[in-house]
């Protein structure tokens, strides 16, 4: 378990968000992004949106990783079936939630985030990282079937740069 390397990641997003933050003029915040729906400010949301999602699904993941494998699997089948709706509350919770969070609440808050998450990192055992669950992949294309504590910590990095590239004031 290399937790240098995801605690390095994690300070690497927040230092870049905030370029990016800096780097957005007032023009860009409302402008098209690539590839998405969403503008550069309800994209920059998503992106801290997708730290704020494992401060969430850690504890999922340390209670689901103590128990036989498949009731992890039927939640993961229960939670696929309903990928649908979930692409439609994650696409217009981004939209409302960037009218409340502006540039500064923004920085803020990922760099909550990111400090409760650097914190709790530090905490984890290498036998708690190892443990695991099954996840619906349908709902984001960094989420496998099967997904260990360390995998959670280093998806937030995944998802951040992915949406970085669809930015267009970069």
């Amino acid at each position: 378990m290399d937790r240098d390397a995801i605690a390095a990641d994690l300070e690497r997003a927040r230092v870049t968000f905030h370029q990016l933050l800096a780097a957005a003029g007032p023009d860009d915040w409302d402008a098209p992004t690539r590839g998405t729906r969403w503008t550069n400010g309800q994209l920059l949301f998503h992106m801290v949106f997708g730290y704020m999602v494992v401060q969430r699904l850690l504890p999922l993941v340390r209670v689901m990783g103590r128990l036989p494998d498949r009731v992890s699997g039927a939640y993961a089948r229960l939670l696929n079936a309903a990928t649908t709706p979930f692409h439609q509350i994650n696409y217009y919770g981004s939209c409302a939630a960037a009218m409340v969070y502006n540039r500064r609440r923004m920085g803020a808050k990922l760099h909550r985030v990111i400090d409760s998450l650097q914190h709790r990192l530090a905490r984890e055992t290498d036998d708690t990282l190892r443990r695991g669950m099954h996840f619906p992949p349908g709902w984001d294309p960094f989420f496998s079937d099967y997904m260990t504590l360390e995998d959670v910590y280093r998806y937030p990095g995944r998802h951040f740069d992915f949406h970085a590239a669809q930015l267009t004031f970069t």
